[in-house]
């Protein structure tokens, strides 16, 4: 948890109770933003998923779609047929959490060329 010592300024523990380290990094990872936007158009199928997410291998979506079911944002169904068939879902806190972090999207796409922008002027002038 965050906590404000005498200067005003938080202080960020490196343990469980901190929701950056524990709710926020979860999320902020290379691919889960991606597998939940993808599931905001309903649920899908593993392969489905790996198709529409350029990049993600087997292995690290399989871990990611398992991280964000513990996490409790998305939820998997099994069904009992040959071959099995199984899909993706987010649960309701999954549908709550896509709301803000579209208001992250949107300010991403609106100042991703000024941010190239800083990244390549940084890099000339620390070359």
């Amino acid at each position: 948890m965050m906590a404000k010592p005498k200067s005003d300024r938080r202080i960020f523990h490196n343990n469980e109770d901190c929701p950056i380290r524990n709710v926020v990094a979860h999320i902020g990872d290379k691919w889960s933003l991606l597998i939940l936007f993808a599931l905001v158009d309903g649920e899908d199928r593993f392969n489905s998923l790996k198709s529409r997410i350029e990049g993600i291998s087997q292995r690290m979506l399989t871990q990611t779609l398992r991280d964000l079911e513990r996490d409790g944002y998305v939820n998997r169904t099994v069904y009992p047929e040959v071959p099995v068939k199984v899909e993706y879902c987010l649960t309701d806190m999954g549908k709550e959490i896509v709301k803000p972090l579209y208001q992250l999207v949107v300010w991403a796409g609106d100042n991703q060329d000024n941010i190239k922008k800083a990244r390549d002027r940084y890099d000339t002038e620390n070359a």
